[in-house]
């Protein structure tokens, strides 16, 4: 086989991907590592009124104001624990193709591993989950069942408009 073939058949395969792996209620779950921006240490927030008691609360990060999220209060109703592995994650949040992309952070317990895969072997797990659209497909493994997060859906509209209000462009 030629060099250039070889080159061309390298190419055509599919690649891998490093993903964040976290776990929610003692099961594991995954981001991909592209959407994530930083990983910090829990850190303290300011709370938000009238927010859903799953929003955590706002972080002031490098000049900008980030909202913040618990996703294992949003969905398993049980904020995550308070441990040295609970994590504020920062990730790059962009429903619908909106421009520009927003910090949006999240509280993920056990945040601590990586996986390097392929996203193809994620497969649909047959449930219609209309109420957690972000729980995207699984991926079975010797450890069980991951399953991915897809940042883009974790807000409702009601939800994305109280934390990323529309800017006014008639106030000052």
């Amino acid at each position: 086989m030629s060099e250039w073939v070889a080159k061309r058949v390298a190419s055509a395969q599919p690649r891998n991907s490093l993903f964040l792996v976290f776990r929610i209620n003692g099961e594991r779950y995954a981001l991909e590592a592209m959407e994530v921006a930083e990983v910090l240490p829990r850190l303290q927030l300011k709370p938000i009124a009238q927010a859903p008691a799953w929003v955590a609360g706002v972080l002031a990060h490098r000049g900008a104001m980030v909202p913040v999220i618990d996703v294992s209060a949003m969905t398993f109703g049980q904020p995550a624990a308070a441990r040295t592995s609970t994590r504020l994650v920062l990730v790059h949040y962009r429903p619908a193709g909106e421009v520009p992309r927003r910090l949006l952070g999240l509280i993920l317990e056990q945040a601590t591993d990586t996986l390097r895969c392929n996203p193809a072997d994620f497969r649909p797990y047959g449930l219609d989950n209309r109420d957690a659209p972000y729980l995207g497909p699984v991926r079975e493994d010797a450890q069980g069942l991951l399953q991915r997060i897809r940042v883009n859906d974790l807000l409702n509209a009601e939800v994305r408009a109280l934390l990323f209000p529309a800017v006014d462009e008639g106030r000052p």
